[in-house]
């Protein structure tokens, strides 16, 4: 049960990514983060690099749409805040989602 909740995390991480790249229309990605979703299920060392290097360009994702939301709303003079807050706290939890697998649970399930 414990390697099912620390998975939680990954799992959601990469659900909002995918939802984030529907909403862009680029469906190849959106399909490619729910096959790491599926991923999860392999007990491979290299199954954890895969995913935490996913999580990792997807917190960068995340940056890279923040900036540029942020950048709209300066130049149209709307508070930008509450968006500066959420998807910085949308970019740490898909980054630290990653280092789930650094715990002594996963490490043994993924050696």
């Amino acid at each position: 049960m414990a390697t099912f909740g620390l998975l939680l995390l990954p799992g959601a991480a990469l659900l909002m990514l995918a939802a984030h790249f529907i909403r862009s229309q680029l469906w190849l990605l959106a399909v490619l983060c729910v096959a790491l979703i599926a991923l999860l299920a392999v007990p491979r060392r290299l199954t954890a690099l895969v995913l935490q290097v996913a999580l990792i360009a997807g917190g960068i994702e995340w940056l890279r749409t923040l900036f540029g939301l942020v950048s709209a709303r300066m130049a149209a003079g709307a508070p930008f805040t509450r968006l500066t807050l959420i998807l910085g706290g949308i970019a740490l939890v898909t980054c630290a989602s990653a280092m789930v697998f650094r715990t002594a649970t996963l490490r043994a399930r993924y050696r």
